[in-house]
């Protein structure tokens, strides 16, 4: 399949500010979003009362945009990319259901979590459930390239669970480590999300490559932005409490980056912080984090990848839904929530 002609439309590179970008992708989310409501339909109440308490929170839908989005560039005109879209939700929501029991969370986009509200059994069980849902919605679309994509997505995200919770109060995770955490955790589910972009469409690899390294690289970026906003940014904005991060024993970035620079003493101190996941040395922590600089060089690094994102798409052609994956890397370290 060629790309349609309306996405060769050569324009100047440039990126969309979010507004422009809520505008430009709006009937498509509503779309998905009526699709979602559908397809969450259960005849147990209790799946339609957990699963709406978390899809009706809202959030971002950051990941079905990225695909409506990527297929759009690419001139995909069907209906088959908002079907799609909701399987990415699904499978998001599901991991979000899934980690919040884990992690013990109360609080997730400024309202209580489902295991707080129905018990970790529960919040489980419908986690499972919107996992099978979304293969459903898959099967149906039966293209074996999406199946393949999806089924070694979650895959890999699994694994990135596990792999987190191996590094759960260990002061020896070091930034490599930290970074193969949140690749399968994080940026594989955006790269899957871009990649299907091109699938959809029939195109090359090449075309399907660049998609997956931007998806992949705006992960990263969007994953290292999150962590650097767990110490610095307004907690009621975020919607969750500040510092989660610490007292789950989670050693991300910008505490990695402070215990490599600290002096021998200091650093002792804050490898306790960790083992004991001692939230109430959160002042300690942010002075040391301080003195490291480590806010900027995390925020750094998340330009570092949110640059390589932008950089992919370079051979992809140049469109206003092109430009809104532009402004979605920018977005992604630009943030303050």
């Amino acid at each position: 399949m060629t790309i349609a002609a309306t996405a060769q439309t050569s324009v100047p590179s440039r990126a969309l500010a979010p507004g422009d970008i809520q505008r430009l992708v709006r009937d498509d989310l509503d779309g998905v979003d009526a699709l979602i409501r559908a397809r969450l339909a259960s005849d147990v109440l209790l799946i339609n009362q957990v699963g709406e308490h978390i899809i009706g929170a809202g959030g971002k839908r950051l990941r079905p945009q990225l695909h409506l989005i990527a297929a759009r560039a690419l001139g995909y005109a069907g209906r088959d990319h908002l079907q799609l879209a909701a399987v990415i939700e699904f499978i998001h929501t599901s991991t979000l259901l899934h980690d919040d029991v884990v992690d013990e969370s109360d609080l997730r986009r400024g309202r209580k979590t489902a295991n707080a509200l129905w018990g970790n059994a529960a919040s489980v069980l419908v986690g499972d459930f919107l996992y099978s849902r979304s293969f459903q919605l898959m099967v149906e679309l039966d293209r074996m390239a999406v199946m393949q994509v999806l089924a070694n997505t979650t895959n890999a995200i699994a694994e990135g669970e596990v792999l987190q919770l191996l590094h759960v109060n260990n002061p020896d995770v070091d930034e490599a480590a930290y970074l193969r955490v949140i690749e399968r955790k994080t940026a594989v589910l955006f790269a899957a999300a871009t990649r299907l972009g091109a699938v959809l469409c029939d195109l090359d690899e090449r075309h399907g490559d660049a998609l997956y390294d931007y998806g992949l690289n705006l992960g990263y970026a969007f994953q290292i932005a999150d962590d650097v906003l767990d110490y610095t940014a307004d907690a009621v904005a975020l919607g969750k409490n500040l510092g989660d991060d610490l007292a789950e024993g989670k050693a991300t970035l910008p505490l990695i980056h402070a215990m490599a620079c600290a002096d021998e003493v200091s650093r002792e101190r804050l490898r306790r912080i960790v083992e004991e996941g001692d939230a109430g040395a959160m002042p300690e922590v942010l002075a040391a984090i301080e003195r490291a600089g480590s806010i900027a060089y995390s925020h750094r690094r998340a330009v570092e990848y949110a640059d390589a994102a932008e950089r992919a798409l370079e051979c992809l052609p140049q469109n206003e839904w092109t430009a809104a994956l532009r402004g979605l890397a920018r977005y992604a370290v630009d943030r303050d929530f």
